[in-house]
Order: structure tokens, then sequence, then C-alpha cells
């Protein structure tokens, strides 16, 4: 299993781009720089995209990609909750601010949406995918993607603290777990579903207490301005867990 991360920030710029990633150049998670980091040629190899929840760094580019495989007259099916379904349904796909690819060509759509329960795992053109809820402001899902050869990731989206009943339900060889802050910005971590390197080490502990082990981690989701500090508290939390700890940036490529 190869990843990619496109976009590891939660801002845009000419340097950073928002939160997607890649699995084997297939299989899309989140699409905030889907687009913007792909080529036509690379984006026709999506065969699916798992969005974790509706905010629009995470969702952003899911208009552009329909616009792009209308015109190239490709399919794509996008899983999701019934809950993201609902926001692009109403408030993007809404026929107003985009055309509704979700409908349009008649008979045989662009976007095909496909509902995903949380706890149950599907099949998703060949991967095992399992859709965990985790602590957000609003509701949203991480995602245990396993290949075909058994190699397997769990990516959080945008979580807060709490998660003891979400490593319950996976066994990763590699997180991508959120850090949006410093730890100067833990308060406000909690009050909105974001984590910093405090509260990033205090789930880790939880997850080893739970499973016996720690995977490999890379951290996602950096506010910019404050990147330079998530970096040295996260290698600070990676020196007392004995656990090193990447930060992601964009064009990371990781094989487990």
């Amino acid at each position: 299993m190869n990843l990619k991360i496109l976009g590891a920030h939660n801002c845009e710029s000419q340097t950073t781009r928002l939160l997607s990633l890649l699995i084997d150049d297939c299989l899309a998670l989140d699409a905030g720089g889907l687009t913007s980091s792909l080529s036509f040629a690379a984006q026709q190899k999506l065969k699916a995209i798992l969005l974790t929840h509706q905010h629009y760094d995470h969702i952003r580019d899911v208009p552009a990609i329909g616009m792009n495989f209308y015109l190239a007259r490709y399919s794509i099916t996008v899983h999701s909750t019934c809950a993201v379904y609902d926001v692009l349904r109403a408030h993007v796909f809404n026929g107003s601010l985009y055309s509704n690819f979700l409908e349009r060509p008649e008979g045989n759509p662009t976007l095909r949406f496909s509902v995903i329960e949380p706890h149950q795992t599907r099949d998703v053109k060949g991967y095992s995918v399992l859709a965990v809820p985790v602590n957000h402001s609003v509701p949203a899902v991480g995602y245990q993607v396993t290949s075909p050869d058994g190699k397997a990731l769990f990516y959080s989206g945008d979580t807060g603290p709490g998660l003891a009943e979400c490593w319950r339900r996976v066994s990763p060889g590699l997180l991508v777990i959120e850090v949006t802050g410093s730890n100067r910005f833990t308060e406000f971590g909690r009050n909105s579903g974001h984590l910093t390197p405090d509260l990033l080490k205090q789930e880790l502990v939880v997850f080893q207490e739970l499973k016996g082990y720690l995977p490999q981690v890379i951290t996602v989701h950096m506010s910019p301005g404050l990147e330079d500090e998530i970096r040295t508290e996260i290698a600070a939390v990676g020196e007392e867990l004995g656990c090193p700890i990447m930060v992601g940036y964009e064009g990371m490529q990781i094989d487990l």
C-alpha cells in the first residue's frame, strides 16, 4: 500500500493544500486538495472517494472532480455518511451553486453517492473499509482502509480527544491523525473537536494501553502559522513515548 499526502493543512496557500490523501493512486481520502494536486490523467485513475465529514476543507474539490469527470464522460463513487450526502445535495449540488452531478447526466450520474454506515465494513474497489465515528463539531468518521495484501491504515479526519472506543475497533499499522494547533490551543481543541500535541499524546497512551502497541504515526491538518511550534512539540511527544511521529507535508509518500 502506497500513501501520498496531497494536502496536509487546514488553510490553503501557494505552498499548503487542504486535506486530501491518496492510496495506491486510486482511492482518495477527503477532497480538500484533490484536483489541485493531480493532473487530469491522474484524476482519471481515481476509483473512489471517501469523505470523513462535511466541512469545506475536506469536500472542497468534490464539485471540481464532478465537472472534470462530467466533461471527460467518467464517473466515480463518493462514499460517506448520510450527513455528508445531505449537505452536498442541499448546499453544493443544488443547481444554483453548482451543477447537480449527483444526477447529471440522467441515468448515469457523474458522482454516484454511496452512504456508508459507521461500524460496518465494506469492500471499496478491493479495499476493506471500516468507518468509525470520531469526536468533532459535526458528525464525522475516520476510516480504516485495508489493502488486499492485509496492510492497514487508519485516517482520523478531524477529531478531538476521547478516542478510546475508536481505538477498540481499529488495528492499523499506520495512523494518520490530525493535529491542528500547538499546545497553546489545547483548550480550543477540546471545545472544537481538534487535537494538539499534548492531546495526541493522551490518545496514543490510551491506544497503547488498549492495543498493546503503537503504530507508525503521521500528523496532518496543521494550521500553517503554528507549524514550527507543532513540529517541536510533536518531536517531544515522540521522544517521550519512544515512538517517532512524522509531521505530514504535501508530496510526502509512505509505503506500508
